[in-house]
């Protein structure tokens, strides 16, 4: 079957070939004819004017093959410098023929060219006359001593020009006559040019300007026989994008007020809560023990200490907390026998007794921790309890509001602060990269995105204390002082000794002075005879307090890592 099947496919395929060739007999022609158009002659007339306007004649004739027009391409805009371009402007287009060519007129910018466009409402073939008609400004430069008019007054063209030839006629010439041919910086010489006895006129001419060249003329005149005024247009670039006027450096300097004004108002929130410190900070350090009782400076809590002195509901508020609630006999803390388990853990023990005197953070955590169970492991802990630890960081932040140590929720002002911050950053971003492509006010974007920036980060810095939480802070550091140097009352004897350190431990865990305190908890278990365990804290068999100052420590770090890996506080 395949070998009687092959005659038949040479005549198929030969068949479909010529139904298509016959078909469409324009695509076949189509590139042949556009390849065969040319521009058989353009000759170019200028007269400069006084004024510095240069008006053109220019008449081309045309090979068409079966095209309905042509594209004219002036080049209007070349660089002049880093800042600037310069520019050209081509104005009043028209278009005539004496012999039926096309007369349609459209003119467009794109980049440094300007196209003009000649189209006809038939297709073409053979030769036709088209006369071009305009006026170009900017043309002429002042050079000291004399004036010169430089333009590439033929060129740009798609297809080959048998033969280029400019007339410029205006003024008396004085200085430079020359002409250029090939790209348009080329200094190259033209074929031929010549000014008459008169010196009011001169002809330029080139053959076989190859597609995208140009034929370029050059002539000078006595300084201020022509109006030379050059065009000019900046330059879009970075550099004058960002470029320093006075817009601005009118907006850098309001901003720089802003800021500074800014930096005013942190001062005088923050410097008034430095002064109440300074104030406040001897009577605060000193022992805060009456008799055998334990006294928190102004009664405040281990997580309320926290969040009053960095302003933020940390993960070591937390842990503070749950060691204070063991400390008040509200759970009791078991460390595992490492030796039996083959790793380090706690299990925490809820103990049954009233929560009246708790406040609202704290109750949130002790139930967030145990939720209806009577024990949980600490390992179990690790990210099971987002939600509701959530519950307690704002319960937290309440709660120092309520105490009156702030007017507003430190986190609620510092999100407000940093997102507007944030907003106007982007904002500052879109505006910048607007301005820089459309103007040369970039920098004012740029003072904008300076001073999102400054607000975000500024904005982690607002929340103030009160005066009344200023106090308290000074007393706070003043107890925090007490505490760092491991000072122990005297008089104070045996479990009574060992109770009232381990009042002081929560708030070690604090002020980052576990290791310091706990040693001292250890010290005076040691000196009390037979006591081998903390009311809150037990450790497994062949434990004793010798063994505390490294348990809590481990402790303290095993539950801060073990909240820290909870999705919501990894902000914290």
């Amino acid at each position: 079957m395949v070998g009687r099947s092959r005659p038949l496919v040479a005549p198929l395929i030969l068949a479909v070939v010529v139904v298509l060739g016959l078909a469409s007999p324009a695509a076949a022609d189509a590139p042949q004819s556009l390849a065969a158009e040319m521009v058989v002659g353009d000759e170019v007339t200028l007269t400069v004017g006084r004024d510095g306007v240069v008006r053109a004649r220019e008449t081309i004739v045309y090979e068409f093959a079966g095209g309905r027009g042509f594209d004219r391409t002036f080049v209007t805009r070349t660089r002049d410098s880093d800042t600037r371009d310069r520019v050209y402007e081509i104005g009043d287009v028209r278009a005539s023929s004496p012999d039926g060519g096309p007369t349609g007129v459209s003119v467009s910018v794109d980049g440094s060219r300007t196209r003009v466009t000649v189209s006809g409402d038939r297709p073409l073939n053979g030769r036709r006359t088209v006369v071009l008609t305009y006026h170009v400004r900017g043309i002429v430069t002042p050079l000291g001593m004399r004036d010169e008019l430089r333009w590439a007054a033929v060129g740009g063209w798609r297809t080959r020009v048998s033969t280029a030839r400019v007339t410029v006629r205006g003024p008396v010439m004085d200085g430079s006559i020359n002409c250029f041919a090939g790209p348009l910086a080329s200094a190259i010489g033209c074929a031929q040019f010549n000014p008459d006895h008169t010196r009011t006129e001169g002809v330029f001419s080139q053959n076989n300007l190859l597609p995208g060249e140009h034929l370029t003329v050059v002539v000078g005149y006595r300084a201020g026989t022509v109006a030379a005024e050059p065009l000019y247009a900046k330059r879009r670039t970075l550099a004058t994008a960002f470029s320093v006027n006075g817009i601005t450096l009118g907006t850098l300097g309001a901003l720089l007020a802003l800021l500074l004004g800014g930096f005013g108002v942190l001062y005088l929130l923050h410097g008034r809560d430095k002064r109440a410190v300074d104030k406040h900070a001897a009577e605060g350090d000193r022992p805060a023990v009456r008799g055998a009782e334990f006294a928190p400076p102004d009664g405040v809590r281990p997580g309320q200490i926290g969040t009053l002195i960095d302003e933020q509901a940390d993960v070591i508020d937390v842990t503070a907390t749950i060691v204070d609630l063991a400390v008040r006999a509200y759970l009791l803390i078991e460390e595992e026998d490492r030796a039996a388990t083959g790793r380090t853990d706690w299990t925490l023990r809820r103990l049954q007794r009233p929560v009246d005197d708790l406040l609202p953070y704290e109750r949130l955590l002790l139930d967030a921790l145990f939720e209806g169970r009577d024990s949980i492991k600490l390992s179990e802990l690790d990210g099971a309890f987002a939600p509701q630890l959530a519950r307690v960081r704002s319960a937290m932040y309440d709660d120092v509001v309520k105490q009156g140590w702030f007017a507003r929720r430190p986190d609620t002002v510092r999100s407000r602060w940093s997102t507007a911050g944030i907003v106007l950053a982007v904002l500052g971003v879109a505006g910048t990269v607007a301005l820089a492509v459309f103007t040369d006010l970039a920098l004012v974007g740029l003072a904008v995105i300076i001073g999102g920036a400054a607000l975000a980060v500024g904005g982690q810095y607002m929340p103030a204390k009160t005066a009344r939480g200023a106090t308290v802070l000074a007393h706070t550091i003043g107890f925090q002082a007490h505490l760092a140097r491991g000072e122990a009352p005297e008089g104070i004897e045996g479990p009574q000794r060992i109770a009232l350190f381990s009042r002081y431990l929560p708030y070690a865990v604090v002020f980052d002075l576990v290791d310091k305190w706990a040693k001292t908890v250890e010290d005076a278990g040691v000196q009390a005879e037979g006591a081998d365990n903390l009311y809150w804290y037990e450790g497994p068999a062949e434990w004793d307090l010798s063994k505390f100052a490294e348990s809590m420590r481990t402790f303290t770090l095993a539950t801060s890592g073990a909240i820290s890996r909870t999705r919501q506080f990894r902000s914290l």
